[in-house]
């Protein structure tokens, strides 16, 4: 299988890393360009001011009444990628990635889905009937239409609207914002919000630096109304257009249709600059964290857990450094899972309360980051 060509430079009249709202929200500019390869200073060390890479909130009043997840079964491990051509010792050091899960081709995202909504309903003692909001992040629907989210309404049996949205890899941050923003309105009670994909379907097992990193997976959260001081003391949702094709799937939209040419050129497989992204992700992983800790006038040190998406280790150590966050709070389960995309954050944060590390009152700081380019980053009073 021939390797993904490179996607075409699409024009923008914004630059890649600049913020299009700096100006309007009159906060101070980047201190280094986003291209910069210089790493960012400590967070100890900096200015007491935003980033100006996006606004920042307060959404309380909403609670996280349980969490559920779900993996494939079948397990692919760096020894059986060896057999295949793979460095293994390669993609641990790289990525820190050992194992990662692969659904069987009679498995489809919204089956994976279902099986996480089912144990996050089971964890909460609560009947589908109950669920009047049900939200799905995901980059990898079973069809175009009708949606992943209307499927799992029909399945679960709930009377309830169904909505999906693509914000990749920051898709469940995206969707936890939205759905809570119901239930403080008093539109939901009862919030089921899905962040699931299986990126094995979208790397072509002939890029050796693509392929290794993703796995497929997914999970659940429940929200319901809560008291005022429990939801996000802070949180940040941005977006900085990849007009220069940092992180994409270059074929398979109306700018480029799926063709035979196309699918023997690999087109419709994800294409990623990986050092670009790996600075940009280390950034604005950073700089999100950084705000929204200014804004609840919290330190690293207040932070009972933190779980960002699980993308690469490398990513996360440079980020936990810089940040000085303790290493003991921080949860890591890409070596079992790889990227996950969408499935990442809610596969960690189930995983990190069945372990009984969240407790009431405690503060966990969420972030997810990738394709689009897009962030969504919290302090989530549990």
């Amino acid at each position: 299988m021939k390797s993904p060509a490179s996607p075409p430079k699409f024009s923008s009249a914004t630059p890649l890393g600049v913020s299009p709202v700096t100006a309007a929200l009159e906060l101070a500019p980047f201190e280094t360009p986003l291209l910069e390869t210089a790493a960012p200073e400590p967070v100890s060390r900096r200015r007491a001011k935003y980033s100006g890479r996006s606004r920042v909130g307060t959404l309380t009043g909403v609670q996280i009444l349980a969490t559920g997840s779900y993996t494939p079964e079948n397990i692919v491990r760096n020894e059986d990628l060896a057999e295949l051509g793979y460095d293994a010792d390669w993609i641990i050091q790289r990525t820190g990635i050992r194992q990662r899960r692969h659904a069987p081709p009679e498995q489809v995202t919204s089956d994976v889905a279902y099986e996480a909504a089912v144990r996050c309903l089971q964890a909460a003692d609560v009947s589908p009937s109950d669920v009047d909001l049900i939200l799905v992040a995901t980059m990898t629907p079973d069809f175009p239409m009708p949606t992943t989210a209307c499927l799992i309404q029909q399945r679960l049996g709930c009377i309830a609207p169904a909505l999906e949205m693509n914000a990749a890899c920051s898709g469940f941050m995206y969707a936890l914002v939205t759905a809570m923003q119901f239930v403080k309105t008093g539109c939901s009670r009862r919030a089921l919000v899905i962040g699931v994909d299986l990126m094995s379907r979208t790397v072509n097992p002939a890029d050796k630096r693509t392929y290794p990193l993703f796995g497929d997976g997914g999970g659940a959260v429940l929200l319901g109304p809560g008291e005022a001081e429990q939801g996000f003391v802070s949180y940040t949702l941005g977006a900085e257009g990849d007009a220069d094709g940092w992180l994409c799937q270059p074929a398979g939209g109306t700018r480029e249709p799926i063709t035979p040419e196309v699918l023997a050129a690999g087109r419709q497989f994800i294409h990623m600059e990986g050092r670009s992204v790996f600075k940009w992700a280390v950034r604005v992983l950073v700089d999100s964290s950084y705000d929204v800790l200014h804004h609840a006038q919290l330190t690293p040190d207040d932070m009972d857990l933190i779980i960002f998406h699980q993308a690469n280790a490398r990513i996360i150590d440079a980020a936990v450094d810089d940040l000085q966050f303790d290493r003991q709070r921080v949860v890591i389960n890409l070596d079992r899972y790889g990227n996950t995309s969408a499935g990442s954050m809610p596969l960690a944060l189930d995983e990190a309360c069945r372990q009984d590390r969240i407790r009431r009152g405690d503060r966990v700081l969420l972030s997810g980051f990738g394709g689009g380019l897009s962030w969504g980053t919290a302090i989530m009073q549990w």
